[in-house]
């Protein structure tokens, strides 16, 4: 027995195909990967088996045992490989395998060409095994949500509890130094507090409503004024007959007549920056706080133990359900025009949405949130733009569920190229309002190339 055992061992030597063999086993877990070497060592033992049993004799049996055992021990040097998603079948590991017996002239030269072509063939089918091993583009995005996109609520706490001391501070400054500025009770709004902020709690608005008499001041719609900016409201002050300049505290803030969103700016920045001892507050509520100096923003910039908080001080008024808000004129036409807000409607759609079929719209939003703060020529996209791309998607796509999010993601990159395309992005609720005109065309193209060079593997825009 042990004759024959060494007889076998003699031929490989002889024609090379033990050393082939050999080695294949050796270099195929740095080639193919843990799961790849084991296929391919499967294979190869049963290439070896079949060569090994049409050059024995047919009666000896306890050899092959033998073979066979040392060829699992081989095996075993690879290591366990994971369970790949689709099992072959044995029929596939000896597909296309030299048969014994069919062997004519040179049938070692041939036997070993076959060979060689049945492991080229099974490392093609390896490879595509091992394709499938990866994960899919669903199974990446939820990754990326939960690894970088989402907020620890430790993180969430304090930004919040930071953020209401100093409204608390500034709202009651305002009532002890400006007793007769007719103003309402301040809030607290924005992402954070929509749970749609992503990756750090470092933003917060703080609106302050200023009470208008309704019967002294009418709200002119964007599209009725001489600008015809759908998107710009004006506020006019009336009846100056009977009620003549002075009955109402905000007349001192008018230019031509209407009420003037920069002047109240440039009065709450005065306030802001030159009358409210900030350190003092800052020390007491154990952070740094600073005021941005910047001519025409109202803005604090906070230091603190869990990082930095920035807060956006919003002068808002609102009739009916029209929210306008005082804030910096893009558009530099002239100093009077208010800027609606779709924001609260747009947040209430979308929980509806989603509450009514279980769905991940507001997931989606996150994510694109997410990878337009990574990606440096995506930053100029607004929540307001991407949100408005999913309510227009959702009107032709009411199944948002969250085995569907690859396939919404991938439908929001595509009609969000789309209306960049058309340089047109029609507000939800007000379609006559583009809300793409606050690009340039030299941003609308950055953004268009970033996302259409991404189209077609998306996987990229997801690394940070």
């Amino acid at each position: 027995m042990a004759d024959l055992v060494q007889n076998r061992g003699k031929r490989r030597n002889d024609d090379g195909l033990g050393s082939v063999v050999d080695f294949l086993l050796a270099n195929a877990r740095l080639v193919l990967g843990i799961g790849g070497a084991a296929l391919l060592g499967i294979a190869t033992l049963a290439v070896k088996r079949l060569i090994d049993r049409a050059s024995s004799p047919p009666d000896d049996e306890k050899p092959d045992q033998k073979l066979i055992g040392e060829s699992w021990k081989e095996l075993s040097l690879i290591g366990p490989s994971p369970k790949p998603p689709r099992k072959g079948t044995k029929a596939d590991l000896s597909e296309a395998l030299p048969v014994p017996g069919t062997n004519n002239c040179g049938g070692d030269n041939i036997s070993y060409v076959q060979l060689e072509k049945q492991i080229i063939k099974n490392t093609a089918k390896v490879e595509i095994q091992k394709e499938n091993l990866f994960i899919t583009l669903q199974e990446k995005l939820l990754h990326y949500y939960k690894s970088h996109v989402a907020i620890k609520e430790s993180d969430v706490g304090p930004a919040k509890e930071l953020a209401f001391q100093i409204c608390m501070e500034l709202q009651n400054f305002l009532q002890n130094k400006y007793s007769e500025m007719p103003l309402g009770k301040m809030n607290l709004a924005g992402s954070l507090y929509d749970g749609m902020q992503v990756i750090k709690a470092d933003h917060v608005s703080l609106l302050i409503p200023l009470v208008l008499e309704e019967n002294l001041w009418w709200f002119i719609p964007g599209e009725d004024t001489i600008l015809n900016a759908p998107e710009f409201w004006m506020i006019r002050r009336m009846d100056l007959e009977y009620f003549p300049r002075g009955s109402s505290y905000w007349d001192r803030y008018t230019v031509g007549g209407y009420l003037s969103s920069k002047a109240i700016i440039e009065a709450f920045h005065k306030i802001v920056l030159g009358t409210i001892n900030w350190p003092a507050i800052g020390s007491m509520l154990g952070s740094v706080i600073r005021p941005v100096v910047v001519p025409g923003e109202l803005k604090l910039e906070i230091n603190h133990e869990q990082g930095q908080l920035n807060i956006d001080i919003l002068p808002t008024t609102k009739i009916a359900d029209t929210v306008l808000f005082a804030e910096p004129c893009t558009k530099g036409y002239v100093d009077n025009l208010w800027c609606q807000s779709f924001y609260t409607t747009e947040m209430n759609k979308l929980r509806d949405l989603d509450d009514a079929d279980f769905g991940f719209r507001q997931y989606c939003i996150r994510i694109l949130k997410g990878i337009c703060k990574d990606n440096p020529p995506l930053v100029k996209l607004s929540t307001r733009q991407l949100t408005t791309v999913v309510l227009h998607l959702s009107e032709t796509q009411p199944n948002w569920a969250e085995e569907t999010l690859a396939d919404r993601f991938e439908q929001v990159l595509e009609n969000l190229i789309g209306y960049l395309e058309k340089g047109v992005l029609p507000c939800y609720f007000n379609n006559k309002i583009n809300l793409f005109s606050e690009l340039s065309e030299e941003d609308i193209d950055e953004i268009g190339y970033t996302l259409y060079s991404a189209l077609f593997n998306p996987d990229q825009l997801l690394q940070k």
